[in-house]
């Protein structure tokens, strides 16, 4: 039953760290860059949804709603203010820049929102599962996290691979010259990108804030797991990245019932060592192939 648990546990965690790497896949597949400020981007969703629902006092739908919405304008602001300027320069100064970015942002919520952790109340998150009359230490909230997650990506894959709108944003970043001469907004693709990123990163953030508490520092350890997770699964693809993801959340998982939580990350990163170390480009990477 233990071990059932955790392994529930760790597709839930797992699915939230796929959704964040998710973000790092459009930004990488559009434009060649990544968002840094991803966790920040999932602390963001967390905190205004709860900010909305219990502060304010709003209909739960609509909170989230709005969080959602503001997460993808703040891509856009990352995008303009923080990535932009460096890569039209061909600096690659943009890797600091969202770093600096999204330690900002982190400040600006701790003075705001406070130091204090808050719980965010959900009705799929106050009772455990029960089979038989046991309870199983899962809430239905862990099951629906991983049904999201595999939903999101499977569209991702499908818009990416088999719609015009995927196929023009894939194009931009092979060959951005040709792009524009068909005719591709490129500025405006990116941008879509990073807005798209950073949805994913508030979704993950409104999915996991009522089993975790909600404060200003909780999207640092997140945001370099789910970079890790992007590498390891390969960040040039969709499902990689996905089901890397839920690899890692359930060893994480599994790690911790078994061993303590003392080993988890010790282990978990460990193991990413040496799979990076076999397969360089990731679980389901591949390695591009640039014709000269």
């Amino acid at each position: 039953m233990l071990l059932l648990s955790a392994l529930i546990s760790g597709l839930g965690l797992g699915s939230m760290y796929g959704l964040m790497a998710l973000g790092f896949y459009i930004t990488y597949a559009v434009s060649g860059t990544v968002n840094f400020a991803q966790g920040s981007s999932m602390m963001l969703g967390a905190v205004l949804c709860f900010t909305f629902s219990q502060t304010l006092g709003w209909p739960m739908w609509s909170a989230i709603v709005l969080s959602l919405a503001l997460c993808a304008l703040y891509g856009l602001v990352v995008e303009v203010l923080a990535v932009r300027p460096f890569a039209n320069r061909g600096s690659n100064a943009w890797l600091m820049s969202t770093v600096a970015l999204g330690i900002v942002l982190d400040n600006v919520v701790m003075h705001t929102f406070g130091k204090e952790p808050r719980s965010l109340p959900s009705p799929l998150a106050l009772s455990s599962i029960e089979v038989g009359g046991v309870g199983l230490g899962v809430y239905p909230l862990q099951l629906l996290i991983p049904v999201v997650g595999l939903l999101l990506a499977a569209v991702l894959h499908r818009i990416s691979r088999r719609t015009r709108w995927g196929i023009a944003m894939l194009a931009v970043v092979q060959n951005r010259d040709a792009a524009r001469l068909m005719g591709i907004p490129i500025v405006r693709a990116i941008a879509v990108a990073f807005a798209l990123s950073t949805l994913l990163a508030g979704i993950a953030g409104v999915l996991i804030a009522p089993l975790f508490n909600v404060n200003a520092d909780m999207g640092t350890l997140f945001g370099l797991k789910a970079f890790a997770v992007a590498i390891l699964g390969g960040i040039t693809s969709a499902w990689g990245v996905m089901i890397a993801g839920l690899l890692f959340g359930i060893a994480e998982a599994m790690i911790t019932s078994t061993l303590g939580s003392g080993y988890t990350q010790i282990i978990t990163f460990a193991l990413v060592i040496v799979v990076l170390a076999i397969r360089p480009n990731g679980l389901f990477g591949r390695a591009q192939v640039k014709k000269v």
